[in-house]
Parts: C-alpha cells; structure tokens; sequence
C-alpha cells in the first residue's frame, strides 16, 4: 500500500522517541481537499476497529480501511526542500496533483 523510504523511517523513529510514542504505529490520513488535491496528516495513535495496519522499513502504520485505496503505491519520504528546512513528502500516483504535497512532522 505505502512504502516508507529508509529516511523518512529514521526521522518518524526519532519523532517518535521525542514525543514520548516510541510503541505507537503511525497513523497516515489522507483527505481531499475542494481543489480535488490530497492532504496528509501524520500522527502517532493507537489501531481502531477498520484500521488497517503495515509494516514498512520498520515503522507500524496504521491508516483507516476508508484510505487504503487513495493510499495505494504512495511513498512517504524526508527531505530537504531548501538548505536546513526538512519536510515529509508524499509522492503519490493517486493524488490528482500527482506530485509531492507536504505533511507536518506527527507530534
């Protein structure tokens, strides 16, 4: 469904531990915005009923059963879009944009 570059996998680990989440899968959310473009979310939580849940570079992700499709060969990765300003992306075949949109780091 969503594969986690090796990068991002890192960063999400190291979030993680700062938050105190070091044992919660990340969840990944996805909604379409009036433009018909995608908006992700990203946060620590735990699983719920109709989540369904995947292990990618060792990271559990979680993502409600209503998302998987829009989700679907999507990647998630960290980059640096501009000298020392990090950011999480999605490339995603699915988004309308189908390019990389942003995501705030989860908390």
């Amino acid at each position: 469904m969503i594969r986690i570059t090796p990068t991002a996998a890192a960063q999400v680990r190291a979030v993680a531990e700062q938050s105190n989440s070091p044992n919660l899968p990340l969840r990944i959310a996805i909604a379409l915005e009036d433009d018909g473009s995608f908006q992700y979310g990203l946060g620590f939580d735990e699983k719920k009923d109709g989540d369904v849940l995947l292990t990618s570079e060792g990271v559990d992700v979680i993502v409600a059963n209503s998302c998987t499709e829009a989700l679907m060969g999507a990647v998630l990765d960290y980059v640096e879009l501009n000298p020392g300003e990090f950011r999480f992306i999605f490339t995603n075949p699915n988004d309308p944009a189908h390019g990389a949109s942003g995501a705030k780091p989860a908390p």
